[in-house]
C-alpha cells in the first residue's frame, strides 16, 4: 500500500473537556496501532482549542464542588494533555477568534468536542417568572464558571427541583448543604458567602416518573442519605410498584441497584419521621427535603411577576416506563424553581444542527450538511464527539466508546484520501501560532495552565484546601501569562 509523506497528520479539536481530550488520546492510540496498516503512518500533532482560559470542562465546571471521587478524573485528563503531541490552546474562541475556513487550511480533519452549557426551556405557563431558574446557570455558579454571576438569590425558603437525574439531585444537595459542609472542597470563596445566606427550609424534589424510572447514580443517592441536618420526607405510596414494573425494572443491573437503594431511602425516611423529624445521624432536622415521584410539574404560580407557588399533577407510568395524567393535581407554596430537565448541546458557527436530536448534525461521528433523515450528505473532514455528537446523556466515562467510534471513522475517512490523509493547505507547525499573533489572540497553553493549577493548590494550601478556584478570566490570564511559575 503506498504510504504517507513522512510528516505528521495535523488534527484540530474543539472543546478541551473530557470528550476532546479523551478523543485526542483514542486517535493518537489508534493511529499508532493502524496507522502503518492503513497508509497513514504513526505520527499526529494534535490542537485542542479551548474558549475558556482553562481546560476540561464538564468535569470543573458540570460536577458538584462535593464530587471529589468524579472529579479525580481531572488528573487523568492532565496527563493526557501533557503529552508532546497534544498542545493545548485555551482562551481561544471557536467562531471568533478561529474560523472554520482557518482550521480547515491547517488541519487534515476538525473535531467537534464543544459538549453542552444550556438548558432546555421548561415549557410551562409561569416559566418566564423572576425565581425560575435553569441547573446550567446554578450550576456555573456554584462551579465558579468564568462568565457565571457572582451572587445568586438564594432567599426562597421553600424551593421546588424539576428532573429525574442526577444533576436534579446535585442542585438539590447544593441547595440542602451547610455551606460548613463544602470547606473541604474547590468551592470558591464567593459560593461558600453565599450559601452562608441560603434560606431554604423545605426543597420538593419533582420526578414525572416512579422510582423504577429514575435516572439517578446510586452514588447520588447515597450522598442524599448522609446530608446533616436534613430530614428525607417520602410518600410511601410512590414505592407501591406492581410486579411486572419490579420485574422490568431488574432486567437492568443499574437500574435494580438504584431501585434498591430508593427503598433504602424510603425506610431511612421512615426513621427519620419516627425519630422526631431527625436527619440520618438522629439529631434535629432544620431543612426538610421532600421527593415526590408521579410528579408532573404543569403550571408556575405568580404574583407581581414572582414565584408563589408550583402546580404539579399526579401522574400513572406503565411498565414500561409510558406516562399519562391522571388529572389530580395540587399546589406547593414555593418561591422558586430549578428545572435539570436535560442539557442543550451549544449551536456551532457553520456547523449543520439537528434540532429534533439536540445535537450537531452526524451519523457515526461523522457531520453532515443535514440530519440524515433530512437528506443529508457527509461533510468530509468534519466529526463530532461527546454531548454535541449524542446529546447530553451518560455520563463522563461514557465519552470514551464514543470517542473511539467517531475515531474510527476518521482514520477510516482519512486512509481512503488520495494523500494519505494529508489535506490541509498549511503544514507549518508555527503556521496557527502566527495566524493568532496576528489577530492578537494569545492562547494559554498547557504551561499556562500549570501555572493556574498552581496557583490554585497554593491558594488552597494557604486555607488548608486542596485547592481553590480562580473565577475570574483577567486573573487566569494574568497568571498564566507570568513569566515565572506562581507558587
Amino acid at each position: 500500500m503506498p504510504t504517507h509523506t513522512g510528516e505528521p497528520l495535523r488534527i484540530a479539536v474543539i472543546g478541551a473537556g473530557p470528550a476532546g481530550v479523551y478523543a485526542s488520546d483514542i486517535f493518537l492510540r489508534q493511529l499508532g496501532q493502524l496507522g502503518d496498516e492503513r497508509g497513514l503512518g504513526t505520527q499526529a500533532r494534535i490542537d485542542i482549542f479551548e474558549k475558556l482560559p482553562v481546560p476540561f470542562g464538564l468535569v470543573r465546571y458540570g460536577v458538584a464542588p462535593d464530587h471529589p471521587s468524579i472529579k479525580f478524573i481531572a488528573g487523568a485528563l492532565q496527563k493526557t494533555l501533557d503529552n508532546p503531541d497534544i498542545h493545548l490552546y485555551a482562551d481561544v474562541e471557536f467562531g471568533k477568534d478561529v474560523t472554520l475556513d482557518d482550521l480547515r487550511r491547517h488541519y487534515d480533519a476538525v473535531l467537534f468536542a464543544t459538549g453542552a452549557t444550556d438548558d432546555r426551556l421548561l415549557d410551562i405557563p409561569g416559566h418566564q417568572f423572576e425565581g425560575v431558574h435553569g441547573a446550567a446557570r446554578f450550576v456555573e455558579w456554584y462551579d465558579g464558571y468564568p462568565t457565571g454571576v457572582e451572587v445568586w438569590p438564594l432567599e426562597a425558603e421553600e424551593v421546588a427541583v424539576i428532573g429525574g437525574g442526577n444533576v436534579a439531585m446535585d442542585v438539590a444537595r447544593i441547595l440542602m448543604r451547610n455551606a460548613d459542609d463544602l470547606l473541604g472542597t474547590d468551592i470558591p470563596a464567593n459560593v461558600y458567602e453565599g450559601l452562608q445566606r441560603n434560606r431554604t427550609r423545605d426543597l420538593h424534589l419533582f420526578i414525572r416518573r416512579g422510582p423504577a424510572q429514575a435516572k439517578f447514580s446510586v452514588q447520588e443517592l447515597r450522598e442524599m442519605e448522609k446530608l446533616p441536618g436534613v430530614q428525607l420526607i417520602i410518600d410511601e405510596d410512590d414505592f407501591e410498584l406492581d410486579d411486572e414494573t419490579l420485574q422490568k425494572a431488574s432486567e437492568n443491573k443499574l437500574t435494580r441497584q438504584m431501585l434498591e437503594e430508593l427503598y433504602t431511602i424510603r425506610e431511612m425516611a421512615e426513621d427519620m419521621e419516627d425519630d422526631g423529624d431527625a436527619d440520618f445521624e438522629g439529631n434535629p432536622a432544620q431543612r426538610r427535603y421532600h421527593i415526590h415521584f408521579f410528579s408532573s410539574p404543569t403550571e408556575i404560580l405568580g404574583e407581581d411577576g414572582k414565584v408563589i407557588a408550583i402546580r404539579v399533577e399526579r401522574t400513572e407510568v406503565d411498565a414500561e416506563g409510558h406516562l399519562s395524567g391522571t388529572g389530580e393535581s395540587i399546589d406547593y407554596p414555593v418561591q422558586a424553581v430549578y428545572h435539570a430537565i436535560g442539557y442543550r448541546p451549544a449551536q456551532v458557527p457553520g456547523i449543520p444542527y439537528d434540532q429534533s436530536r439536540f445535537t450537531l448534525a452526524n451519523a457515526g461521528g461523522r457531520v453532515f450538511t443535514a440530519p440524515q433523515s433530512e437528506g443529508g450528505e457527509v461533510i468530509p473532514s468534519l466529526y463530532a464527539t461527546g454531548w454535541a455528537k449524542r446529546g447530553p446523556v451518560g455520563l463522563i466515562g461514557s465519552t470514551k466508546s464514543d470517542a473511539l467510534e467517531t475515531v474510527s471513522n476518521m482514520i477510516e475517512d482519512l486512509a481512503e484520501t488520495p494523500q494519505h490523509g494529508r489535506l490541509a493547505e498549511v503544514r507549518s507547525e508555527s503556521a496557527i501560532d502566527e495566524l493568532l499573533e496576528s489577530r492578537g489572540v494569545h492562547p494559554i497553553d498547557f504551561e499556562g495552565w500549570m501555572k493556574i493549577d498552581a496557583f490554585e493548590r497554593s491558594e488552597g494550601a494557604k486555607a488548608g484546601r486542596e485547592h481553590i478556584k480562580v473565577t475570574d478570566s483577567d486573573e487566569m490570564r494574568r497568571i498564566a501569562h507570568s513569566e515565572s511559575p506562581i507558587a
